[in-house]
């Protein structure tokens, strides 16, 4: 089949570092005249890649149920192949050969060149830094390192991602350019681990440096950060997101627990103590600041002494918004070989627990905003909303602001809204005006 009339599909599972990955692909081959489409997008394919995902169980099971459904449509003549990347694939590639043969080729994480030479395209390391964005034209992930250091017990990451390799700053800074003259307004740095970026390129952490130059361009309304990991957090960080206005007032950790025995056994780096300080720290430097949390609940050996300090913590610190994940048993991590002790009905109650206590949290926080100005980025329109977010907010994970459709606004645009309601996870408001930064 001649290349320059193949239509490829690239379907994407997982967090947005695999979002970067397809968009990255996507690029080489739209560049290489090979039409491409986003899962979504009305159209036939000829061919399909499916970037997985293989973090926990639930994501590995929705990873093999897309790939099954593929297979049928090929099976059925609508699809003439069907490739697959990605965590999952690079984790378990060859079991899925043995169980999934019908897959036309396998890649990990790390062959994307190979990928788009099977694609009959060539790989152009002139185009580096070039993707086609899936996102809405007006934000756009920036991945600034791969890999990850750390040694959590739960985590499967490093030994699928491998190491951490921080980019160049001038490599994202390039980068960042590029996303600007394609629209975006909004950038979100993502790594496994950002507080770490530079320690192995510059010896240092220079993550407050990174977020500083980009600050300097002027390019963007909104610098968002993600995934700051508690463990020596480098506390002038802190200080550049107070000195800037374009970085948003968000700080995300995945902190995990609190209980000092389970935070050992994770291999987190970091005790309750310290812990405590950190969120003090945030409050004293940052206090208009979201935080957003992430935990675990279920780990192996919790007890529900050690669950009721979990919630006490969440109670006391009042996050803004919390992520919560049951416990996954995943071969090939330090945790592994512990016994897996909580039965899974009984993770599940834990994290609905908390969901709902949060889920309270959320709308006393949100009714607190009710009468006041906010600057919103409007993301789409949505039956007789348009839909938005404040610089508190991060897409798909956070509240959203819901505008009277009424009103004539721009997706993308920038407004400054006051909010008349509020429940738990939505915000209701009326423009005032455009925004002012």
């Amino acid at each position: 089949m001649n290349s320059r009339l193949k239509t490829i599909r690239v379907v994407t599972l997982g967090c947005a570092k695999n979002t970067v990955d397809s968009e990255v692909l996507m690029g080489q081959l739209k560049l290489n005249n090979i039409r491409v489409l986003r899962d979504g997008d009305k159209g036939r394919e000829d061919t399909v890649v499916i970037n997985t995902c293989g973090f926990i169980n639930d994501a590995k099971e929705e990873s093999i149920e897309t790939i099954l459904g593929f297979i049928e449509a090929k099976k059925s003549g609508k699809l003439k192949q069907v490739y697959v990347m990605g965590c999952l694939s690079e984790r378990f590639k060859e079991p899925l050969q043995k169980e999934i043969p019908e897959v036309d080729e396998y890649f990990g994480v790390r062959d994307l060149s190979e990928i788009v030479s099977r694609m009959g395209a060539s790989y152009r390391n002139d185009l580096l830094g070039e993707r086609y964005l899936t996102t809405p034209k007006h934000f756009a992930y920036l991945k600034i390192a791969e890999g990850c250091d750390r040694a959590c017990s739960f985590c499967a990451i490093p030994g699928i991602r491998g190491k951490h390799i921080s980019r160049t700053i001038e490599d994202i800074l390039d980068e960042a350019k590029k996303l600007s003259a394609q629209g975006v307004k909004e950038i979100l740095l993502i790594s496994q681990d950002l507080t770490y970026y530079g320690m192995d390129l510059y010896k240092k952490q220079m993550l407050p440096e990174l977020i500083a130059k980009l600050s300097d361009l002027k390019l963007f309304a909104w610098i968002r950060l993600h995934y700051l990991f508690p463990t020596t957090f480098p506390n002038e960080l802190l200080t550049v997101i107070a000195s800037r206005t374009d970085i948003c007032n968000y700080l995300d950790i995945p902190l995990q627990h609190i209980s000092d025995r389970i935070l050992k056994s994770m291999r987190r780096g970091v005790d309750k103590a310290a812990t405590y300080k950190l969120m003090e720290s945030f409050r004293e430097k940052l206090p208009n600041a979201a935080l957003r949390a992430a935990f675990i609940v279920g780990y192996p050996g919790e007890t529900q002494k050690e669950f009721e300090e979990l919630k006490a913590f969440i109670r006391e610190t009042r996050f803004d918004r919390v992520g919560v994940f049951t416990y996954s048993h995943e071969e090939d991590t330090h945790a592994f070989g512990l016994e897996d002790d909580v039965p899974q009905e009984v993770k599940q109650e834990r994290a609905a627990e908390i969901m709902e206590m949060q889920q309270n949290i959320s709308l006393e926080l949100n009714q607190l905003k009710i009468g006041k100005l906010f600057n919103v980025l409007i993301d789409r329109l949505e039956g007789d909303y348009f839909i938005g977010r404040t610089e508190f907010d991060s897409p798909e994970i956070d509240n959203e602001v819901l505008v009277q459709g009424s009103e004539k606004l721009k997706v993308g645009g920038y407004y400054s809204v006051k909010i008349t309601e509020a429940d738990s996870f939505d915000l209701y408001g009326t423009v005032e005006g455009k925004a002012k930064f």
